[in-house]
């Protein structure tokens, strides 16, 4: 396989930051430009990935140079992809945003870009080391995304918050990595796994510094009980930031842990065993409560997210021996991944629009001033709160088989029953929607908008639909079926064995 095609698509990242970054010296460049460039580059990334999509491999590039702190297999190459095409829905969905928002400038993207950049690094990681390196720089840039609009003092705050509790807890990570050192001698992942598999002295230290890296992991998710700053943090992001957090970065961080889980973690499996069935319990139903309380739909979908982490932390629980319920995680993240994108960005592309379209009352008669955009809201929500016919259900349907499978019945339960009580507040906002008449005298607008954005929802609620029912019509419509979707997971995880 050719070594140089594997490292392209993060070089391309690369250059198309950078590339903006000196775009952004010039004021005769407007925002359009700034998509358009970074659109390209990250397209060329996702072609050169397709690449060796599918295929079975794992190697290590420029040894004596990088000394198997990076690895390129196809478990790195699934979750760039997903990474990648996230963050292009991103930037389409949130064009019509772009245009609104006049302190969104050139060098917006560029910082979006070196992000991505840094979760690549991230999914890429075989070494500790390496792997705080890349969460530092997506998460700096993220930090700075936040804050963007530097007049505004909710988002100065929410950078602050961010930035405090998230270099906080990064102080965990470093711990934890100097305690595994200590008890092996290396920062290696693969090497750490043979240590364990081969020794057992200084077992209590490692297992206390995979401990402290697990404080790192619940905080990036947002699980209990690390959960309160998302609602502050979400809350005083912009929009089309606030959906990057939630979708493409939640991406990045399961690409990293899932790794080091069934590499490393799973070996300690029983001693973590009654701490993640707390864990998931609790962040259900701290996540349900703070979704029930939410008046403001940014909230609402934030909350929700903490619900979406317990699924995610169940599906853990339920992993078997080699990883055999990883592709349950994979496909779940790819559920999320869309419509989170979806609905967030549909806000944000409602709010660039009107400017009022806030909190549920807001959405009232929505169905009839705005029916294109009141029936993609309805697709993702319908998807999130898993209902058949949408990918969101599969999703949740692969996590809870698993689950049962496992022996966690009681937890599936209690986690079908916070899909039930979701249904209220995603169909409470479906309700407005429909059947309730606005307050606000608006025309009716017809599906005549050019924007890009309006048709980029739309390409992510065909996705929707199609990951619900893609098995059913893969036979009359010549696109990839769910089926092949799963296949390419289950390839991914092999590759962490080869």
């Amino acid at each position: 396989m050719n070594s140089i095609l594997l490292i392209l698509p993060m070089i391309s990242v690369l250059i198309g930051a950078l590339v903006l970054m000196f775009m952004s010296m010039y004021d005769t460049f407007k925002i359009r430009h700034f998509i358009t460039v970074s659109v390209i580059a990250l397209v060329i990334a996702v072609i050169f990935s397709m690449g060796n999509f599918g295929d079975l491999y794992s190697e290590s590039l420029f040894p004596v140079i990088l000394g198997d702190r990076i690895v390129f297999d196809s478990y790195a190459n699934l979750f760039s992809i997903l990474l990648l095409v996230g963050t292009i829905f991103i930037i389409l969905v949130g064009e019509s945003y772009a245009n609104k928002k006049t302190y969104l400038k050139g060098e917006f993207y560029s910082i979006m870009l070196f992000s991505l950049f840094g979760m690549l690094l991230l999914a890429h990681a075989n070494e500790l080391i390496t792997a705080y390196i890349a969460f530092e720089i997506a998460s700096f840039s993220v930090y700075i995304m936040v804050g963007f609009n530097s007049e505004d003092g909710r988002r100065v705050e929410a950078m602050f918050k961010y930035l405090v509790l998230g270099s906080f807890i990064g102080v965990f990570f470093l711990l934890g990595t100097a305690l595994i050192y200590g008890a092996t001698g290396t920062t290696n992942l693969t090497e750490i796994a043979e240590f364990m598999q081969k020794s057992q002295e200084n077992i209590a230290l490692l297992y206390i510094g995979l401990t402290m890296i697990l404080f790192t992991f619940l905080f990036k998710i947002a699980a209990f009980p690390f959960q309160s700053w998302v609602l502050d943090v979400y809350r005083g992001s912009p929009v089309l930031i606030t959906a990057y957090m939630a979708s493409v970065f939640k991406i990045a961080i399961f690409a990293l842990f899932l790794r080091l889980y069934i590499q490393e973690f799973s070996m300690i499996h029983e001693l973590w065993e009654p701490i993640f069935e707390t864990l998931t319990l609790l962040t259900l139903l701290i996540g349900t409560w703070m979704a029930l309380n939410q008046t403001v739909i940014k909230s609402m979908l934030a909350a929700s997210s903490i619900v979406h982490t317990g699924y995610l932390i169940l599906a853990f629980l339920a992993l078997g021996e080699g990883g055999a319920g990883s592709y349950a995680i994979i496909f779940y993240l790819i559920a999320y991944l869309l419509s989170a994108i979806g609905a967030f960005g549909l806000v944000s592309h409602i709010i660039a629009q009107t400017k009022v379209k806030i909190t549920y009352d807001d959405f009232k008669g929505l169905a009839h001033e705005r029916p294109y955009l009141a029936a993609m809201m309805t697709i993702f929500l319908l998807s999130l709160a898993g209902i058949p016919s949408t990918i969101g259900f599969m999703g949740k349907f692969y996590v809870f088989t698993e689950a049962i499978s496992a022996g966690y019945t009681l937890l599936a339960t209690l986690a079908i029953l916070a899909t039930m009580i979701s249904i209220y507040y995603y169909f409470k906002l479906i309700a407005m929607m429909y059947f309730y008449s606005s307050d606000k005298e608006i025309p009716l607008q017809t599906f005549d908008d050019k924007r890009i954005s309006t048709y980029a929802i739309g390409a992510l609620g065909l996705l929707t639909i199609w990951g619900g029912i893609g098995s059913i019509v893969v036979f009359f419509v010549p696109i990839p079926s769910i089926d092949e979707i799963l296949v390419v997971t289950q390839t991914a995880i092999a590759s962490l064995f080869i």
